[in-house]
């Protein structure tokens, strides 16, 4: 042992072994103390009122530690006078620019020198400070005017403090640049009647307000707004609230301009401030004295593609009306369809923005499921008119607050006004399903997340997830479901008065929700709202549920992959979980489960095999069940003798359920199966296709690697698809408009028919050769939409090279859709024949319109194929100096797909030095490469990315390159 040199503690093994214990014995009972007790936050204490608040630390000075995420609490925003000016003219070129001035009235709340606002990427060249208010002309004079980028704000140092209690008035004079990143105020360049075009647009959540004009740009600062927008005298200019005059004025070069002002907006936050200064077109309707306006291209408005827009918007607007109880507080609502807005939609107070895909319905898509999926995400808009719009959530960390009653209320809208469909199925299908999937795989996080970890805008977009949504809605249903429906909409009405015009967060929910509760004797709750709804949003995950019928015994326990996880891994994470039932096809009174395990005798089953018993009936809670083998058993045999005795929603996630389990390690695949004995007598499309996403995978060519396991799938599934698969055949070859109302075809008979295919089903390769063919004989035939994609790819796939070219002529005619080009790439990588796909990407070296990311596309779909890595290894080598010439930059979308191929030292060094060299970096077991910063220069300092790869010396690595690939 060497001396002990140096200063500081020195401890010896023994007493540092003991520490060790120690140290691990604290943080397991850290943990243990964060299951049991890491339930949200309690509020912070109410703050004082303004006239008890003294001065802050920065009187005389500027207060210390602004955050990223908070403003100072000194300045409450009253009212806005926002003018903005977007410079842009028609046949003009670019920059594009705008200027503004904005007027904020704001209240004192704490004398202050400095007044702190949100602005980023804003020129304010001129600041000034009036008041106190009502005295004309008092003034207070600004030191100086800072921007601080990195934070965000603008900041006004005042020579005397503001003063807490008086009223003042910010006067603020600012320009900026026109984006094109469809954040802030931006610019759309598109096409309408053969002519180019220009429209300006906004889009403010959660945090790009701040990118338009200086504000306070918090959810909670909220203020009313008067807007006026000039603007070429040949646009229109709209904004939250009605135009109330149009007027003309001339800039300094006398050139004529338009003005339109706009009536006082509602008090609202800033992120829902809209503008668009445009050249649309609009039908409109008035439901209840609301105008209601659907804008959108001209071309689309001309040949009704907006028709279906108009005339499902008032009715849902209606049913919102009455099921809440509140009416609509506006006079006008225009939905406007953008080209190129890639939000989606956006429910921007009386000017909702979406994507035009998303509100355009044209005859072509009748039988598709472009009809649903408008009227959910109108339904979904007009919901946030309510939750959002009237009653904001106070900050961010409670998103789900807005977003996940919205996608609620949604599917009621939608059934509303479709009334074919079922709420129930779809309500599990679409928002269920995909959050209990991810949230198995990973618990990402709870749906009420603490305020710390928003420490930034990137942490306020990544809430806008599945998790916000979906398991926002999702819980909602279980309340709704466990309350009725009657006391949830009744709770919902007092918490929307309460808080009009106003904030609120998820304990003010609970609050309205238990005053409806205490206030009747019907529904009897084991503990309090809050106690109850606060174990579903504060800790992240979900429970299983395992039952054992003999016992009547239910316990539960935090969904973890077993097969990952060590066995000593410490879950203690309980719910209060609502449990209905069923025994033996009788509904029986709502049980809870309120500790980790609990005995329930009228859950005991006696030794006949017809006696059964199922949970969680029509998925009203939000948990995975697991039985035990003697109910499954039980279970299995009624599917096979009468499926119909249990729901289909109860059949679906029966299926869900023993999937999911499986892949976790809870239960054994042959368990899984046994429940799939009675396909052949199930006619749901929507339950079929989940056990197709499990047993056969997207990526399904990588099946046949497993010489063993397809025959014996093939085997297995055919025989139970046939009678489901002649069923929709039948409409396919006779009558496919009848599907035109059945959703669940439209959503996944394309899956189903691939499946079909993909395993052989001889009818299925003759239905698409048919069909193809037919297509091939007459150009103006229109293949089925809900299975185009399948038939053009086995089209091709059955076919020769006649086939192949043919969807490569109709990928080139101008009239091709998007859609339409995407489904003709796929089709030509299903080519069977090696030089048939190595053709398909030659194709697109012959055409100068080919861009690099439909040469990516393409290479990505061969690369799916079993055959096709070879191929598309061997194009992108041999052809790499003329894709490296003619694509330069937009070489990333083919360099991205090339760690699927790249996996020996060979390959890298087949495309080492092909026009610029690959730094080959290594990290542990990964390797990569990139493109270095110097084309024909890698050199040890040229190393890849800084965050992942290290030099071969073992030094960590410059960051030089423009991008890495990894290489698993």
């Amino acid at each position: 042992m060497g001396a002990r040199g140096g200063s500081g503690l020195y401890v010896g093994r023994g007493t540092a072994a003991l520490l060790a214990a120690l140290l691990l014995s604290l943080l397991v009972s850290l943990l243990v103390l964060a299951a049991l007790y890491g339930r949200c936050r309690q509020p912070p204490p109410p703050a004082r009122p303004a006239a008890a608040l003294g001065p802050d630390p920065g009187v005389p000075g500027a207060p210390m530690g602004f955050s990223l995420r908070r403003l100072p609490p000194h300045l409450l925003p009253l009212h806005y006078e926002l003018e903005l000016w977007p410079l842009v003219r028609p046949g003009e070129e670019e920059p594009f620019g705008f200027s503004g001035q904005v007027n904020i009235t704001v209240r004192c709340r704490q004398d202050t020198r400095t007044v702190v606002l949100h602005s980023v990427g804003l020129h304010s060249h001129r600041a000034a400070v009036r008041g106190p208010l009502p005295h004309a002309g008092a003034a207070v004079e600004v030191e100086g005017l800072r921007l601080e980028e990195e934070d965000e704000l603008a900041v006004l140092e005042l020579r005397e403090p503001l003063v807490a209690g008086r009223r003042y008035v910010l006067q603020l004079f600012f320009h900026g640049r026109l984006r094109e990143d469809r954040h802030g105020l931006f610019l759309i360049r598109y096409t309408d009647l053969g002519s180019s075009r220009m429209l300006v647009a906004s889009q403010m959540e959660p945090a790009h307000a701040r990118m338009v004009y200086p504000c306070f740009d918090e959810p909670e600062m909220k203020a009313t707004f008067d807007i006026r927008i000039i603007h070429d005298p040949s646009y229109v200019a709209l904004s939250n609230m009605p135009a109330i005059d149009v007027s003309e004025m001339k800039d300094e070069n006398g050139s004529l301009w338009s003005v339109t002002t706009f009536n006082t907006s509602l008090k609202m936050s800033t992120y829902l401030t809209a503008f668009v200064v445009c050249d649309l077109a609009y039908v409109n309707r008035t439901e209840r004295g609301n105008e209601i306006r659907i804008w959108a291209r001209k071309e689309a408005v001309k040949n009704g593609y907006v028709d279906y827009a108009l005339n499902i918007t008032g009715p849902i607007f209606s049913f919102l009306e009455d099921l809440l109880n509140i009416s609509y507080p506006l006079t006008k609502t225009d939905l406007i369809a953008l080209p190129y807005f890639g939000e989606g939609a956006m429910e921007n107070w009386g000017l909702l923005i979406f994507e035009e895909e998303t509100l355009l319905y044209l005859p072509s898509d009748k039988v598709s499921d472009r009809k649903t999926a408008i009227a959910l995400i109108v339904s979904h808009e007009l919901a946030h008119q309510w939750f959002g719009n009237l009653v904001t959530m106070t900050w961010w960390n409670e998103l789900w607050l807005k977003e996940g009653l919205a996608s609620y209320l949604e599917n009621l809208g939608t059934t509303f006004v479709e009334p074919k469909i079922s709420l129930h199925e779809i309500f599990y299908d679409r928002i269920v399903k995909p959050v209990l999937s991810q949230e198995h795989d990973i618990a990402v996080r709870s749906l009420s997340e603490s305020e710390d970890r928003l420490n930034g805008l990137f942490a306020l977009i990544t809430l806008f997830d599945k998790i916000s949504y979906n398991k926002g809605a999702s819980i909602t249903w279980m309340l709704s479901g466990f309350l009725t429906e009657k006391l949830f909409t009744r709770a919902l009405n007092s918490y929307l008065k309460e808080f009009a015009f106003s904030n609120a967060n998820q304990d003010d929910l609970w609050t309205h929700v238990q005053l409806v509760v205490d206030a009747q004797d019907e529904v009897q709750l084991p503990a309090s709202v809050k106690k109850i709804m606060d174990s579903w949003t504060c800790q992240s995950g979900f429970p299983v549920l395992t039952f054992n019928i003999t016992t009547g015994t239910i316990s539960q326990e935090k969904i973890h992959n077993k097969k990952r996880e060590n066995s000593t891994d410490f879950y203690n994470n309980t719910w209060i979980v609502p449990i209905s039932w069923m025994r033996n096809g009788s509904s029986q009174p709502l049980m809870w489960l309120d500790n980790s395990s609990k005995v329930f005798p009228e859950m005991q089953v006696s030794e006949s095999e017809y006696d059964w018993i199922l949970l969680n009936v029509n998925l009203s809670g939000y948990y995975r069940v697991k039985y035990d083998q003697l109910n499954l058993k039980r279970l299995v045999h009624l599917l096979e003798n009468d499926p119909k005795a249990i729901p289909a929603v109860s059949r679906f996630q029966l299926l869900d359920d023993v999937f999911a389990l499986r892949k976790s390690g809870y239960i054994e695949i042959e368990a899984a199966l046994e429940l799939t004995k009675y396909l052949a007598r199930e006619d749901e499309l929507f339950i079929w296709n989940v056990v197709l996403v499990n047993l056969v995978p997207d990526s399904m060519d990588g099946t046949l690697k497993n010489y063993e396991v397809y025959p014996l799938l093939k085997k297995y599934l055919l025989k139970r698809m046939l009678p489901i698969y002649r069923y929709y055949a039948g409409f396919i070859r006779k009558n496919v408009d009848a599907l035109e109302d059945d959703y669940f075809a439209q959503v996944h008979l394309g899956n189903f028919f691939a499946k079909a295919c993909w395993l052989g089903l001889q009818d299925c390769l003759d239905l698409s050769s048919e069909l193809y063919t037919k297509w091939m004989d007459n150009p103006d035939y229109k293949i089925p939409f809900l299975i185009r994609r399948t038939v053009c790819c086995y089209g091709v796939a059955v076919g020769s090279d006649k086939e192949l070219d043919f969807a490569w002529e109709m990928y080139k005619h101008n009239d091709s859709t998007k859609e339409d080009k995407d489904i003709l790439l796929f089709a030509m990588s299903c080519a069977k024949e090696s030089w048939l796909l190595h053709r398909s990407l030659r194709y697109g070296l012959s055409d100068t319109q080919f861009s690099s990311r439909y040469i990516a596309n393409i290479l990505d779909y061969v690369l799916s194929k079993d055959i096709g890595h070879r191929i598309a290894w061997e194009f992108v080598t041999e052809n790499w100096s003329f894709l490296s010439e003619r694509y330069g930059k937009g070489l990333l979308n083919i360099l991205q797909l090339m760690g699927k191929f790249v996996n020996t030292d060979v390959q890298i060094q087949e495309i080492d030095g092909r026009n610029f060299l690959l730094c080959n970096c290594r990290r542990g077991s990964t390797r990569g490469f990139c493109y270095p910063t110097s084309p024909r220069h890698c050199t040890n300092e040229a190393g890849c990315n800084l965050k992942h790869f290290y030099r071969d010396d073992g030094k960590r690595a410059h960051s030089c390159c423009r991008f890495s690939i990894i290489i698993h």
